[in-house]
């Protein structure tokens, strides 16, 4: 019997990011994680274990990563295998602070659509930012986290720590997945975990961006559906 598989998600996303695997994977156990409660990503992580099974599969997509990470460290030997979607180890440096703290300010003055739209470039790539289906999705995705949601997982993301140093810690079998047009992370911040977790290897989503298992589900799905039922 294969194991459960947990789901945690993104900022301003949701379970609509998942869609693909949902459907793919009809006939497993899946579980999507709250993404939108808790201060902190340490509370985040702690309601995943509170309400996962006793072991699963983990796949954390850009801050379901951070979660992930803090996962790891608080119960390793609950995870059978990791997978991790757009994301990265290192804390916020100055530059992302100035832009997560501009979002905030955009917010709480009543200009939560503008953080929408301005996301866009980030997510997608060039070619696909005129794509109704994607835009649709992040738009919806984004409406549905809401405002209040947005400025606590932004907080709570802006507050993380630095997972870097515990990456040789884990040892679980781990699959790395970026889209080479990803505008929020890149191919060094998954170099980094690379050389961080010794059982990992690397993905890469030609044309994708932040958002691949929505952008190219065709190349993606498979590719997380082998990793999962190789052998451990």
């Amino acid at each position: 019997m294969s194991l459960p598989i947990v789901l945690i998600t993104g900022q301003l996303l949701t379970d609509a990011v998942w869609e693909p695997l949902l459907n793919a994977w009809s006939d497993r156990e899946v579980i999507v994680a709250d993404n939108q409660h808790g201060e902190t990503i340490g509370e985040m992580a702690q309601n995943l274990l509170d309400n996962a099974p006793e072991q699963f599969i983990l796949i954390g997509h850009a801050m379901g990563g951070f979660v992930a990470f803090d996962v790891m460290r608080r119960a390793p030997e609950r995870v059978a295998k990791l997978l991790l979607i757009s994301t990265l180890a290192s804390a916020d440096g100055p530059a992302q602070t100035t832009r997560r703290q501009g979002y905030i300010d955009l917010v709480e003055s009543g200009k939560f659509d503008q953080v929408v739209e301005e996301r866009i470039p980030i997510l997608f790539p060039e070619a696909k930012r005129n794509d109704e289906r994607l835009l649709t999705i992040a738009r919806k995705m984004a409406a549905d986290t809401g405002a209040d949601t947005f400025l606590r997982q932004q907080r709570a993301i802006m507050a993380r720590s630095d997972s870097r140093p515990k990456l040789s810690e884990i040892s679980v079998p781990t699959l790395l997945v970026w889209g080479d047009q990803d505008g929020i992370t890149t191919r060094a911040h998954h170099d980094e975990i690379l050389e961080g977790i010794t059982n990992a290897r690397l993905e890469v989503i030609e044309g994708a961006g932040h958002l691949p298992t929505v952008e190219m589900p065709e190349v993606v799905v498979p590719i997380l559906t082998k990793f999962i039922d190789e052998p451990i």
